[in-house]
């Protein structure tokens, strides 16, 4: 059975070990410690390119939230788990609990939204979740969002996570994309393309600009 994401990763949010697995047997990447640790290193390459108001779509435990509010930029999360709710407030950060295709507030108005950390994946169809970003935005504003590295292509289907200690989640859509994919879907939502990033993380700027 397949369900939504909603609180799927708290078992690494609450520091157990735990690997993200698809339903092909293959491993998905997560971050646990740097989703627990501040903002640091190339989050900053994400922060440099948030200049007015943000909303971080899976915010997790808030870490980008709280590194905007601290450059003086006004900044919301979102997440579905209550615990990486519980967590982001705990940094000082503004958070909501909720969905990302639930209705928000500034529907249309965010100046930047940002899927960092894997959350292309949110919900197992990247050009719909693209799409929803857009909606978010005012025209102009750009979308930064985190892509995989080269090979990873496009996947999609279920995953969940299996714990060290033998316990297992449930199956819930999740989706991966590399640079060259994102960007094709990009173009499928209605989205430019801007500044590509690739070290040890990859990162590519979307535009929407209604009309186009």
């Amino acid at each position: 059975m397949i369900v939504d994401h909603t609180a799927v990763f708290d078992p690494v949010l609450a520091g157990r070990p735990a690997q993200l697995v698809g339903d092909d047997g293959r491993i998905l990447p997560v971050a646990p410690r740097r989703w627990l640790a501040p903002a640091a290193d190339e989050d900053g390459w994400l922060l440099d390119r948030c200049t007015g108001p943000t909303v971080d779509l899976g915010c997790g435990p808030g870490r980008l939230v709280a590194g905007l509010a601290g450059r003086g930029v006004p900044a919301l999360g979102v997440d579905c788990s209550p615990l990486a709710v519980r967590q982001c407030h705990s940094r000082g950060a503004a958070v909501l609990h909720r969905d990302v295709f639930a209705t928000l507030p500034g529907e249309g108005r965010w100046h930047h939204v940002l899927l960092a950390d894997g959350n292309i994946g949110i919900g197992g169809d990247p050009v719909r979740l693209l799409r929803r970003c857009a909606a978010l935005l005012r025209c102009g504003g750009t979308m930064l969002v985190e892509a995989e590295h080269p090979g990873a292509g496009l996947w999609r289907g279920a995953a969940r996570l299996q714990e060290a200690a033998g316990a297992a989640g449930p199956w819930f859509p999740w989706a991966v994309a590399e640079l060259p994919a994102l960007a094709a879907l990009a173009t499928l939502a209605g989205l430019r393309t801007g500044e590509r990033y690739h070290a040890d993380r990859c990162f590519l700027e979307l535009r929407y600009v209604s009309g186009w």
